[in-house]
């Protein structure tokens, strides 16, 4: 059976990967997702081009397991040489946009439900959620989806992480700052600057430490990404405006950072929002002992996924590498789809 599973994981793939699914237009790689159910008489539901199903013998008195990835892409960059939505394989790679962030994890996952579906012996239930804009972090993604499914008790986020088992993720903020100032001429150098007045705020967002450092995530990390002020060469600026990306750990909540973060500048600082925090799941979960179990080694990741939609324990697991995820020339290798589809269900066997 895993064999099948496993052939039909990497066919399914290259179909996701020949239809555009950029954020938000992820309607014919939803109508894929609802086939593969179809073929495999599994009832769905779908909602913004999400697409879920439970497993046939879904008891509401056990406890939810939730596996999750998504099916949506970031537009191709323009280093690729290769048509990004024709997929290819080539010495066991498979190539094509999204083929390692997340088609490969999302297809392990659905050969993974699957397999698991018309089990009535599980101590679990399980719930597949194929979810849309992640790679947005939108309002009609996994978020949307929590007051539509069941409640769930802990979740796997299919990310590429080579197999390995990420138990902790940063948090993102993103802030919009402005200094103020007052203009004047450039000639007479009356006037107050607000590029200057800037600049001493912006030193603080580099050398700043937080004094809590998480021991998986490490420190906060702050950087200022974007820049914008000034109307002409000899006018003074009134207003300078810049963008900082903060990674926030579990040692904090978003709103702590924020807090600290205006307490200490002079700009005006406004959050885009608070509500992708960092993530985390007990190195004594029995998921994550299952998968130590299996030789797999923990770590705290960098990157975002949707786990910082989530507020229950959460563990981050896939096939592929986090480094070639939107790169040009994507790519994952098929080997990789098969050893996930195994690693999935033998974890998942160590505790159901």
């Amino acid at each position: 059976m895993i064999k099948q599973l496993t052939k039909e994981a990497i066919e399914l793939l290259q179909q996701l990967i020949s239809k555009q699914s950029f954020s938000g237009e992820e309607n014919e790689t939803a109508l894929l997702i609802m086939q593969y159910f179809s073929h495999h008489s599994i009832p769905f539901e779908s909602k913004n081009h999400n697409v879920w199903a439970k497993n046939k013998y879904f008891n509401p008195s056990k406890k939810t397991i939730l596996l999750n990835s998504h099916h949506d892409t970031v537009k191709p960059n323009k280093g690729y040489t290769r048509n990004p939505l024709s997929p290819t394989i080539e010495e066991g790679k498979l190539y094509g946009l999204g083929s390692n962030d997340a088609g490969g994890c999302l297809v392990s996952l659905l050969a993974t439900f699957t397999y698991f579906y018309e089990r009535n012996d599980l101590n679990y239930n399980f719930i597949l959620v194929a979810s849309a804009e992640e790679e947005n972090s939108g309002l009609n993604g996994l978020n949307s989806m929590l007051s539509v499914i069941p409640e769930i008790d802990f979740a796997i986020i299919g990310e590429p992480t080579l197999m390995n088992l990420a138990i902790a993720e940063k948090g993102l903020l993103v802030l919009d700052c402005e200094a103020k100032g007052t203009s004047g001429h450039a000639a007479h150098g009356i006037g107050d600057n607000a590029i200057y007045n800037a600049l001493e705020d912006i030193k603080w967002f580099q050398t700043f430490e937080f004094a809590k450092v998480s021991e998986t995530l490490g420190k906060v990390k702050m950087t200022v990404t974007q820049i914008n002020a000034g109307s002409q060469h000899n006018v003074i600026p009134a207003n300078c405006k810049y963008v900082v990306d903060v990674r926030v750990t579990d040692a904090y909540s978003n709103q702590e950072v924020l807090e600290i973060i205006q307490s200490n500048v002079k700009s005006k600082v406004v959050a885009r929002s608070l509500r992708l925090n960092s993530s985390s799941i007990p190195k004594k979960h029995p998921i994550v002992e299952a998968g130590i179990k299996l030789g797999r080694k923990t770590y705290g990741s960098p990157t975002l996924s949707d786990q910082a939609v989530l507020s229950c324990p959460s563990l981050k697991l896939g096939p592929g590498e986090s480094l070639r995820s939107h790169t040009a020339n994507e790519f994952i290798y098929t080997n990789e789809i098969e050893e996930g589809i195994d690693l999935y269900i033998k974890i998942l066997e160590e505790i159901i």
